[in-house]
């Protein structure tokens, strides 16, 4: 089985708070209190937990990036527009309120919570030619013409 993302370590200023927001953008559930540890985890999907830890000034700010459907986007856009909270079509910069069509597909940037760029795109722009070829170009590095250095 090839190595999957499990958890990341989310600081904020308020983990509570900030767990609450991002769970709410994106439509998914979170708990105020995570089984281990001092976390306020954000249930991405089957795989992946954000774990918003508690931070002191200054919070070191970070890039997050959910490849969704355009269905999702257009939600999760939705409610980034609904609370108020300003985006752009790049990751840096001004505050735009626009749409980056730029790769075949749809993306916008927004700071909160606490000024880390968090990112929604319908393609990725990292794989736009490895996601033509299928899933197992992912698990099998021969196939994209890399080699392998051990078995499992």
């Amino acid at each position: 089985m090839p190595a999957q993302l499990d958890h990341l370590l989310v600081p904020a200023k308020n983990r509570v708070a900030a767990a609450r927001l991002i769970a709410h953008l994106l439509g998914v559930p979170w708990a105020e209190q995570g089984a281990v540890g001092p976390f306020s985890p954000v249930y991405v999907n089957a795989g992946l937990t954000l774990d918003f830890d508690q931070w002191n000034e200054p919070v070191p700010k970070l890039h997050y990036a959910f490849l969704v459907t355009q269905p999702e986007f257009d939600a999760i856009l939705g409610r980034i527009k609904a609370a108020g909270l300003a985006y752009r079509s790049s990751p840096v910069g001004a505050d735009d309120f626009k749409i980056n069509s730029a790769f075949g597909g749809n993306l916008v940037y927004w700071s909160e919570p606490d000024g880390h760029a968090w990112e929604i795109l319908t393609v990725s722009y990292e794989r736009q030619d490895l996601q033509a070829q299928g899933p197992e170009i992912y698990r099998y590095p021969w196939l994209r013409g890399g080699t392998a250095t051990s078995e499992p």
